[in-house]
């Protein structure tokens, strides 16, 4: 990765259209019918937790987390996670991973869940939910239903609907 002088640093809200255009040009107008964007229709990502993944200026990576509950278990939706194409398979995924981690356990967050392929994030530690124990609005296939756990044991109770946290909703 020193090759690419990659810097990972938290979003600042300056970041907010060059991050929508990378997503944009991902993801394409399809995302919006996706049930993790119903959550994130009604409560904002933490720009604490969220990061981008530049090379100079340029922006080649981001990853976002915002506030949810599991049943009444506070808890992180992670995602997008997305890298420029030309970038990808280069380790700047990870590298965003890695840091959305770090800093949520060093918050005192102590879940991550996400909807994404099992093979590339249980590299660092996401694990499938079982099927029935939570649900999400709209469709979602429960084999990509994932969660970390930042804190021993930090899931064993927790079950239900994923829903915004709506003590951080945005305003009208």
């Amino acid at each position: 990765m020193s090759d690419l002088n990659l810097t990972i640093l938290p979003e600042s809200p300056n970041d907010a259209h060059a991050i929508e255009r990378l997503h944009e040009r991902t993801f394409g107008p399809g995302r919006f019918a996706l049930s993790a964007y119903r959550l994130r229709e009604h409560v904002d990502h933490i720009c604490a937790l969220s990061f981008t993944a530049r090379i100079g200026t340029l922006l080649v990576g981001s990853v976002r987390q915002l506030p949810i509950t599991i049943g009444e278990s506070p808890a992180l939706l992670l995602g997008p996670l997305t890298v420029e194409p030309p970038f990808r398979s280069r380790g700047v995924g990870r590298l965003l991973l890695d840091r959305a981690i770090a800093d949520a356990r060093a918050q005192g967050h102590r879940l991550i869940v996400l909807v994404g392929d099992e093979p590339y994030y249980s590299r660092v530690g996401f694990k499938k939910i079982p099927r029935g124990r939570v649900t999400m609005p709209g469709p979602v296939d429960p084999a990509r239903l994932l969660v970390l756990e930042l804190a021993e044991a930090a899931f064993d109770s927790v079950s239900g609907p994923i829903r915004p946290d709506w003590s951080k909703a945005k305003s009208a």
